[in-house]
């Protein structure tokens, strides 16, 4: 291994790890910001949700370019039906940053119409997606 792929690998892992500190974050504001009462502790929240979604973004992309790096340059997994699987979770989970930003959106119009309960539950969806994409790129099944 060639020390440029090791630290584009590195990269790639340490981008995708703060980016799903994000993910996870995220809708931990949405819960509170589905129950908050208070304007300006909801103005606040808004303020805060919009912050980590744009620094989420800005993690997201070079984590994904990064790994489009290693597959198609590097060759990892190329042709492996477990990077095909890899693949489709990796757009399951851009699909959820979409999401999240599509909520987001909702709250700074003030059109909300889901429980804190709901926003729980969803907090739960990028949880899973990281351990199926993690065991596939362990297993390589």
């Amino acid at each position: 291994m060639t020390n440029a792929y090791l630290w584009i690998k590195t990269f790639h892992i340490v981008l995708i790890t703060s980016w799903f500190a994000g993910l996870f974050y995220l809708p931990r504001i949405f819960v509170n910001l589905a129950d908050e009462k208070n304007i300006d502790a909801h103005v606040r929240l808004i303020g805060m949700a919009d912050r980590l979604f744009r620094f989420m973004t800005i993690l997201a992309v070079p984590a994904v370019l990064l790994g489009l790096i290693l597959w198609l340059y590097f060759g990892i997994g190329a042709g492996d039906i477990w990077m095909h699987a890899k693949l489709f979770f990796v757009l399951l989970i851009i699909g959820y940053h979409h999401a999240c930003y599509g909520l987001l959106k909702k709250f700074r119009a003030g059109v909300n119409i889901k429980s804190g309960v709901w926003y729980r539950w969803f907090n739960e969806v990028p949880v899973i997606l990281l351990v199926i994409v993690v065991a596939l790129v362990l297993f390589k099944p």
